[in-house]
């Protein structure tokens, strides 16, 4: 067993550094790819299901969607700091200290977990008033949250692991843990919701039991000992190399995930001050629009370790080749997904409006608008990870922030003041766009540190007698 588990470290180690680098991405990317987009389908299976409950119902699993969120930020700090950090360490063969790295991230991550637990269940109404439940939606909000919390401090592990499979290369297992409880949530929402005659609780406690599974699954190859890491509690360790690596790397991740739970707040706020059907409509389009996201996330967190790999490993022609290649097919593939997007906004809403017009009106504008600035997103979401992958924190911390933080809540409110419920439709589109203002001349600086890199590195061997 140990034998052939060397084989197989042995020969991810040998992909990451000599396999063609499309293939190698690609191949990284895809496992990662297929779990986010079935994420993304039970994500919006629970609104599909809830949606034929009513409006309000619609509207506070959208409202939810933020505790989700919020659970996240949980092991974002932790989860991208990790991967980052795990891959240049095993790029540059110290397995013992990424295994350090993965369990002092996993143990941290489920206290967490388990704190969000204990408090937004004491405080749970209040909880869900904070999230932008409106009056009338409010006890769905409750319905939804209760089971969701139990499950926090697996779904703040299960992202950890998630993260540092891949940053070893083992995207598949990755994939395979997501997708499975993915697939459950999918069998068990309508089982519950319907011939249980849960209601909304049922979508909540159909939700937690697939995170459950996923974190099941997601930790077998560690307790089997089939990964190139080692979890245990004899290897956490609260060392100030490991700490300010992950922080300062997976603050960027943790920031990115806080005020986007922040803005969403806001916008629910905003959105249901005018009606429960436009925040409905709002929920609405960001779930579809979870998909080419979950396509763009998964590529871009294949490409991650391939660069941060390789650039522990010292080849910095691949990082240059990666970025390259990377950068230019998310420009492609978003422009591809925002084509069909656009001519199927109508479709897609209409599955979740019924009979309300303005649902499906504001539904429909706000994904012709994404769907527009959905290239620019695809790029910038390269360059954030190839800040992250080789380590540049402050890089990856001002894009990580920028689209939903800094370049969205300083339109929120004028937007909403000058065009109403229009302005909140096309609110994050317009944050998408301004977004490049930071991205550029960072791309131009991190591609002028990997090329000086190189250079210097060719230059020495040549001057060797």
């Amino acid at each position: 067993m140990r034998a052939n588990g060397a084989q197989q470290q042995q020969a991810r180690r040998a992909m990451m550094l000599n396999q063609p680098i499309p293939k190698v991405v690609i191949k990284m990317a895809i496992p990662t790819i297929v779990a986010f987009l079935i994420n993304s389908i039970y994500s919006l299976a629970d609104t599909y299901f809830v949606s034929s409950l009513g409006t309000n119902a619609t509207a506070a699993v959208s409202v939810n969607a933020s505790l989700d969120q919020l659970i996240m930020m949980c092991g974002s700090l932790l989860a991208l700091g990790a991967n980052s950090y795990i891959a240049r360490l095993m790029g540059q063969g110290n397995d013992k200290k990424a295994s350090q790295v993965l369990s002092t991230s996993f143990f941290t991550a489920f206290a967490i977990g388990l704190l969000l637990t204990v408090v937004g269940s004491v405080f749970m109404t209040p909880m869900v008033r904070l999230l932008g439940a409106t009056p009338t939606c409010e006890q769905y909000s409750v319905d939804y949250a209760t089971y969701v919390l139990l499950a926090a401090p697996f779904m703040a592990t299960s992202f950890v692991m998630n993260q540092c499979l891949r940053s070893e290369g083992s995207a598949t297992l990755s994939m395979i843990g997501m997708g499975f409880g993915g697939i459950l949530n999918c069998v068990l929402d309508p089982i519950f919701i319907f011939d249980l005659n849960m209601g909304v609780a049922g979508a909540s406690l159909a939700t937690a039991i697939s995170k459950v599974v996923s974190f099941a699954i997601l930790i077998f190859p560690y307790i089997t000992r089939r990964s190139m890491l080692r979890l245990s509690v004899k290897n956490i360790r609260y060392s100030w190399d490991i700490i300010s690596n992950v922080v300062s790397v997976g603050s960027s991740s943790m920031f990115r995930s806080g005020l986007a739970v922040v803005s969403a707040i806001l916008l629910n706020k905003l959105a249901g001050d005018i009606s429960d059907s436009v925040l409905a409509g709002i929920g609405v389009c960001t779930k579809i629009m979870m998909f080419p996201f979950s396509i763009i996330l998964g590529f871009g967190s294949g490409f991650q370790p391939v660069a941060g790999f390789n650039w522990g490993a010292k080849r910095y022609d691949r990082v240059q080749s990666c970025f390259r290649f990377s950068a230019w097919t998310a420009l492609i593939g978003a422009g591809v997904m925002a084509i069909a997007l656009i001519f199927g906004a109508d479709w897609l809403i209409q599955k979740f409006a019924g009979d309300d017009p303005e649902m499906r009106k504001i539904g429909v504008l706000c994904i012709w608008l994404q769907s527009i600035a959905l290239p620019i997103h695809a790029w910038v979401a390269v360059v954030n990870m190839l800040c992250t992958g080789l380590g540049n924190a402050k890089g990856a911390f001002l894009l990580a922030t920028a689209r939903q933080g800094t370049c969205f809540i300083p339109v929120l409110y004028p937007l909403a003041v000058l065009f109403a419920e229009y302005g909140i439709a096309s609110v994050q589109a317009v944050a998408d766009v301004l977004t490049l203002i930071p991205a550029i001349p960072l791309a131009i600086h991190m591609r002028r540190k990997i090329r000086q890199a190189y250079q210097e590195q060719t230059e020495s061997v040549t001057t060797i007698p």
